[in-house]
């Protein structure tokens, strides 16, 4: 996959169908958009998304936002699903300003070679906002591209949206999450070393320090399943600041797999969230935490084994 990143000033090698959003959590809805231009690689166009760098959120309020999904996971993803182009284009005051008609000409098919394009029905773009998918269906024929309009999905009546899924995330509801998403809740990255304490307790762990801006589901402990190498393995992963053994408030992702031994430290690891188990708690001695994290493990291996006879 072709990355295109912090220039304005790029061409692409061949005619693209293009896709343009945000695409935080790339769920259902966002899925539903991607197909229509993976689906036209059929007709020797070239799969391209078109995405701001940062996200208009971040620009427009100058402040940071919790992402469902981050730049590197995004990138995963789309490269995974066959996306041959990926333009991060930079978000700053003259592009944020730039006329949704000059967009639409300049930059969608003066420099992408734009022949087909998926729109949603919320998309906007062009200084105001003032672009959606009514401009682009005007401009259309002039200018020799296609658009095809993509209507929202709904889970019980409600939009599937990047809003709705960081709702049920806050409230650990893992299993909602995934029905939106079409998979698990994922958060990713390399393999750090820690302080080394699960495995002088004889349960060790993949630890993860997220990045700031990723949003994270309660403290607590839940089901989950680490991939590696395109393999996936189950296990069960804290979530937390680990409070009996850590004042520092550092936040991490500590992962014990069953019937794992390799040592991965500074390889990428995806831990996906299956299922909330209970909260972080703070114990009053480390046998109290070897206690109880044994009991997760053991509650864990359970749930995984039922999953896998297919009552889970």
């Amino acid at each position: 996959m072709q990355i295109i990143s912090g220039t304005t000033n790029f061409v692409c090698a061949g005619d693209t169908a293009v896709a343009i959003g945000k695409f935080d959590g790339i769920h259902r809805g966002h899925r539903k958009l991607l197909d229509q231009i993976l689906k036209a690689k059929e007709d020797g166009l070239l799969a391209a998304v078109f995405t701001f760098d940062p996200p208009p959120g971040v620009f427009f309020t100058g402040k940071p936002q919790m992402a469902l999904t981050t730049r590197e996971e995004k990138r995963a993803a789309f490269e995974r699903m066959g996306i041959d182009i990926l333009v991060e284009f930079p978000m700053n005051a003259q592009t944020a300003a730039t006329p949704a008609e000059t967009f639409i000409q300049d930059i969608l098919c003066g420099r992408m070679h734009t022949r087909f394009l998926a729109a949603g029905t919320d998309l906007s773009f062009g200084g105001g906002g003032r672009g959606d998918w009514h401009l682009l269906k005007a401009m259309a024929d002039r200018l020799g591209y296609q658009v095809r309009v993509i209507d929202k999905i709904l889970y019980e009546g409600r939009e599937i949206s990047s809003t709705y899924i960081k709702e049920e995330i806050g409230r650990g509801k893992m299993e909602l999450a995934a029905r939106l998403l079409g998979e698990p809740y994922c958060v990713s990255g390399r393999v750090m070393h820690g302080k080394r304490l699960g495995r002088t307790l004889g349960m060790p762990t993949v630890n993860l320090l997220p990045p700031a801006d990723k949003l994270l589901p309660p403290n607590g402990v839940y089901l989950s399943r680490i991939t590696f190498e395109g393999t996936c393995y189950n296990g069960i992963t804290n979530i937390g600041c680990r409070p009996t053994v850590s004042n520092t408030g550092q936040m991490s992702v500590e992962t014990y797999l069953y019937d794992f031994q390799r040592e991965i430290y500074g390889d990428y690891v995806e831990v996906s969230l299956y299922s909330f188990k209970r909260p972080e708690k703070r114990f009053s001695s480390l046998e109290e935490l070897k206690e109880n994290m044994a009991c997760d493990i053991s509650a864990g291996r359970e749930y995984w084994q039922k999953k896998s006879n297919g009552s889970g």
